[in-house]
């Protein structure tokens, strides 16, 4: 069966940069408790009235068909993933496309928090799996500073605002995205998620006054589920494609916490220098996560490179995505 490949990458991340320094004059919080905790120092945020995860996506895009000498209108499909759409409708993947002049082509969101990336790539894979396109963008977009609250020094450190965005095409024999594993349990609805905004609760005096349009995180819930799903996931997906670890070239996780990255690691049974990192520099950002690592790290690769791609996100949902890398 024809495999899908990424053949080209591209991230945003905006201008300004908010520094642990910054946020101890915001909260009661230090550098050594965020950094020991998390492993950032430092994160992006999109500053200017009326900008959105669409304007950062369409600015990943642009590059990515740049540097991939490719036409808008060569582009059959275009996929974002994203928890902070500029708009409950239309969809963010819509104005993308309006934004770089890609035209009368399917464009939708998906939504699985901080696996939609994955998910979201999955997805894309199929149709190039298939036949029906030749050339399909996936989309990873997060303004997480939209729904931060600044006042709550334990989800304020973590969250930065990028995107990044990935080609998908053909894949010459034996390359390309080999499997993918997606998963979900609602029973972590609770544990990490944005109580106002949607249909249950929608926007009101009452739901800005108790501040319900923020993120809210249950910590130490969260960390236990990730650390147990996220390793699992990756070696689950390593043992049915019979991968140890001296097999694969580097993990790529989503970057939401340090710890959390090295324990996936060790249930993997890879070394530090195999793991793709950059939370240090850009914080949390979501969907963006994995799309900005593989862009960080581009220059590293090489053709046939295996790569497990790891995430969890609330809701709960977890992935993993194994990739021989194609350039």
């Amino acid at each position: 069966m024809m495999k899908a490949a990424i053949t080209g990458v591209h991230g945003y991340v905006p201008d300004y940069v908010l520094t642990n320094a910054e946020l101890e004059r915001m909260v009661d919080t230090n550098d050594e408790w965020i950094t020991s905790r998390t492993g950032i120092k430092e994160r992006h945020i999109l500053k200017g009235e009326g900008m959105g995860s669409s304007h950062m996506g369409a600015e990943a895009v642009r590059g990515l068909l740049a540097k991939t000498n490719t036409a808008p209108e060569e582009i059959d499909l275009l996929i974002c993933a994203t928890v902070t759409p500029d708009y409950v409708f239309p969809a963010t993947a819509n104005l993308i496309c309006d934004m770089v002049g890609i035209r009368n082509v399917g464009s939708f969101d998906i939504q699985a928090a901080c696996s939609g990336f994955l998910y979201a790539l999955t997805v894309g894979t199929q149709f190039i799996e298939s036949g029906k396109y030749k050339k399909v963008i996936v989309v990873g977009a997060d303004k997480m500073s939209a729904i931060t609250d600044y006042t709550d020094r334990t989800t304020c450190v973590l969250f930065g605002d990028g995107a990044g965005a990935v080609l998908l095409e053909a894949a010459e024999p034996g390359l390309g995205i080999l499997d993918s594993i997606i998963r979900s349990d609602g029973v972590g609805q609770y544990h990490l998620f944005q109580k106002a905004g949607g249909s249950r609760y929608p926007p009101s005096h009452e739901t800005v006054e108790k501040r319900w349009h923020y993120v809210y995180q249950d910590g130490p819930s969260v960390f236990k589920f990730a650390v147990k799903n996220m390793a699992d996931v990756s070696a689950e997906i390593m043992q049915r494609n019979h991968l140890d670890g001296g097999d694969v070239a580097w993990l790529v996780p989503h970057q939401a916490n340090k710890r959390i990255i090295d324990a996936t690691a060790n249930r993997m049974g890879i070394g530090s220098d195999k793991v793709m990192l950059n939370i240090h520099k850009y914080g949390n950002t979501t969907a963006a996560t994995i799309p900005l690592c593989l862009f960080d790290y581009e220059s590293r690769l090489k053709k046939g490179d295996n790569l497990v791609l790891a995430a969890f996100g609330g809701g709960f949902t977890w992935a993993a995505v194994y990739v021989k890398w194609a350039y």
